[in-house]
């Protein structure tokens, strides 16, 4: 997994791509904490942050996150 940097408000969350439309992020609870649009809403019902959405799609573009070689298949995930 690959740690990108939100652009908006710094927190930190570790990425990894299985295919282009597929994208694993996980949330540690500091980055929960520092997302400012987490905090503006209920962040059980916002599924992700719109300004790392962007952050991580400007990642890939840049090369710093590749596509996993794992076989998602293999660690029980299906896609």
């Amino acid at each position: 997994m690959d740690e990108i940097s939100c652009h908006a408000c710094g927190s930190r969350v570790l990425v990894e791509k299985f295919s282009p439309q597929h994208t694993s992020v996980q949330w540690s609870p500091a980055a929960v904490a520092a997302c400012a649009e987490f905090a503006a809403c209920d962040s059980r019902r916002v599924r992700t942050c719109v300004a790392m959405r962007d952050s991580i799609d400007a990642a890939v573009v840049a090369g710093r996150v590749g596509l996993s070689t794992r076989d998602t298949l293999e660690h029980g995930r299906t896609g």
